[in-house]
């Protein structure tokens, strides 16, 4: 029997573990990637290991996600990820160089390679034929010293592409359609390989969007092939010799296959609050909007944007809209202003942010109290805009496009043909915001320079046998990590401070959490189904480690939030009978009982001394984890202590 793409590349990778869904599996990794929201923290992570130098073949600091600077602490985090990258050996891409996902895919990706970045969307890499993931910053930290990334051996489902995208039809709404088949849950423990003819049809950038949207799906991550379409486009960006061609065996075999014709597709639009919940956008052309978002990781490339530019020529937007526009990289935004389309969007009345992530995680640009946004981005989650009760779709550029003119949901097919755009044959290229590190021996009298704000890692200790807390806190289904620890413009300069930051925990759920689990001392967490689903930020398990979270028990979990609680030394539970998660109340004093020999069984027993019950819960950990959760997390494991 053959291999499918992504089980060819992890056999290639393979240090240790067997392919068996399931089975723990270690890979070597050849590139990581973070950003400045959880770079600092990875990075005092990867200082507290020990090591002298970065030993992947390609490490990259980007700073794309703070780059508001109201007070001292963003400019003091990019200093230090800018002095600890000449250090260690790490690539620095500067402000305004663009957002990771995008200058990776341009500049520094390679079919077949592996690459780890502390940013859930890490898997846009995949567009290119890499085997990339999202994971912890703890996690990036280890392989940058040399060390395995584990997961658990994934399943494969294939999506099988026929046909050919419709005008005005894009690759966004090919994401929203498999989100419709799948839900934000139905790829966990899965690669998604893309395949069949229509393939062909697609660019590396409609690609790239599709990979970075399958993170929306709980996917360990998604692949397309490298082929003739990977070749022109490295090509375009001076790096043809990075070309290799990869494809899945013709006797693979799937867990799943999936069909979908892309000739049936038309525009598509996730609704409030879920990027699964979606609807045509032709039923919703009743909706008013106050605010177009265009950009993101998912859709900010050259494509996208002189598709926009193409729409808005020599047309204003709707006076009660506002729009703004980010492009992903600096050489997106160049080639735009070179070839006249910027003009084109400026003059249509759209405002233009600089090359980073901006309104995609709240950092500025929030929509006004109540308001609608329609967004390009890859989530909805109800807070993230930074305006609590606003109400946000995910399209596509042109749907978004289409909308701004109209001032409401439009689907753009009702304007008529669609305009023709092309994409140039070769990109301009300048790497000049990609600061390279200093060579060895300079390093070794290099400053690391550190601002007040950046805090020490929270301690850690190491598991005990018997665990009694307060359950402070009890939540529901799709609880994300947004959820746990917000983003915005107001949280984010504290990234490097979890003492700060810890304040803000659950602010969207419940604003008495840190003061009652401060008070509590040690605490338990109970949650639904997929919980810690969205972002990779590692916060969402350093923080409750600093309020004393000892364990967290829901009814399942999202997998890279699961691995980050058990790198900081926090239980991931589940029900052994999901009905039993009714039983338990906020505020039971509850125990864990036999830790150690139930971490060997997987079996767990919960004692709820308030209400007199027990309650099974299920633990399955692989032999490392148990070890890392004995030691207290997989700091303290990596450092023997």
């Amino acid at each position: 029997m053959g291999l499918t793409l992504a089980q060819k590349i992890i056999k290639e990778h393979l240090i240790s573990g067997e392919m068996t869904p399931g089975s723990e599996i270690a890979l070597k990794i050849d590139q990581t990637l973070t950003q400045d929201a959880t770079g600092t923290m990875a990075y005092l992570e990867f200082e507290a290991i020990g090591t002298e130098r970065v030993k992947t073949e390609l490490s990259v600091a980007y700073i794309d996600h703070n780059t508001l600077q109201s007070g001292f602490e963003n400019a003091d985090d990019h200093t230090y990820i800018r002095t600890v990258a000449a250090k260690y050996g790490i690539r620095f891409s500067r402000p305004g160089n663009g957002i990771c996902h995008q200058v990776h895919l341009e500049r520094f990706g390679i079919p077949g390679k592996t690459l780890i970045g502390s940013d859930s969307h890490t898997p846009t890499g995949g567009g290119l034929g890499m085997l990339a993931f999202g994971a912890g910053g703890m996690d990036v930290a280890v392989a940058m010293g040399g060390g395995a990334y584990y997961i658990k051996m994934p399943k494969m489902i294939k999506v099988v592409l026929t046909g050919k995208l419709s005008p005005w039809v894009s690759a966004k709404d090919v994401s929203l359609e498999l989100l419709r088949i799948l839900s934000v849950k139905g790829g966990v423990g899965s690669v998604v390989e893309w395949g069949g003819e229509g393939v062909k049809t697609l660019s590396v950038p409609e690609r790239a969007t599709i990979t970075n949207m399958g993170t929306e799906i709980g996917a360990t991550t998604s692949i397309f092939p490298s082929d003739e379409i990977t070749r022109v486009f490295l090509a375009s960006q001076g790096r043809e010799e990075d070309f290799k061609p990869l494809c899945s065996d013709p006797d693979a075999a799937y867990d799943r296959i999936i069909n979908i014709d892309l000739s049936s597709l038309e525009p598509l639009a996730a609704c409030p609050h879920s990027p699964d919940n979606v609807k045509k956008v032709s039923e919703l052309e009743n909706v008013k909007i106050d605010q177009v978002c265009i950009g993101s990781c998912t859709n900010s490339s050259l494509r996208d944007l002189l598709g926009v530019a193409a729409v808005l020529k020599n047309k204003k937007i709707a006076p009660e809209v506002s729009l703004s526009v980010s492009p992903g990289s600096k050489q997106v935004l160049t080639m735009l202003s070179d070839c006249g389309a910027l003009s084109d969007i400026l003059a249509s009345g759209a405002r233009l942010l600089e090359c980073a992530c901006g309104p995609c995680i709240g950092m500025g640009f929030s929509p006004g109290s109540g308001g609608v946004s329609i967004r390009t981005f890859n989530r909805n989650f109800e807070g993230r805009s930074g305006t609590r009760d606003a109400q946000v779709y995910l399209v596509s550029p042109e749907v978004a496009a289409a909308s701004a003119l109209t001032g409401h949901i439009t689907d753009p097919r009702t304007l008529g043909e669609r305009p023709e755009i092309s994409l140039p044959d070769a990109y301009r290229i300048d790497d000049s915001a990609v600061i390279m590190p200093l060579d060895p021996e300079a390093a070794k009298s290099a400053q690391v320079l550190r601002g007040p704000n950046i805090k020490p890692f929270p301690t850690t200790r190491p598991l005990e046998d018997s665990i009694d807390a307060v359950l402070t806190l009890k939540v529901g289904d799709n609880i994300t990590t947004d959820h746990i620890m917000p983003a915005g413009a107001k949280i984010l300069p504290y990234r490097s401070n979890i003492p700060k930051m810890a304040d803000f925990c659950f602010g969207v759920c419940d604003q008495s959490f840190p003061e009652r689990a401060k008070a509590a001392g040690s605490t338990f967490i109970v949650g639904g189904s997929n919980y810690g689903q969205g972002s990779s930020r590692e916060h969402a398990a350093l923080v409750p480690l600093y309020l004393g979270v000892r364990a967290v028990i829901a009814k399942s979990f999202a997998r890279i939030h699961a691995a980050n609680l058990i790198n900081a030394g926090i239980i991931p539970l589940t029900f052994a009978d999901p009905a039993d998660y009714d039983r338990l109340e906020q505020d039971d004093r509850l125990r864990l009982e036999d830790v150690f020999a139930s971490l060997e069984s997987g079996s767990f027993a919960l004692v709820d001394a308030t209400r007199g019950i027990r309650v099974k819960l299920c633990g399955a950990f692989t032999d490392r984890q148990k070890k890392m959760l004995l030691a207290g997390g997989l700091l303290p494991y990596t450092k023997g202590e």
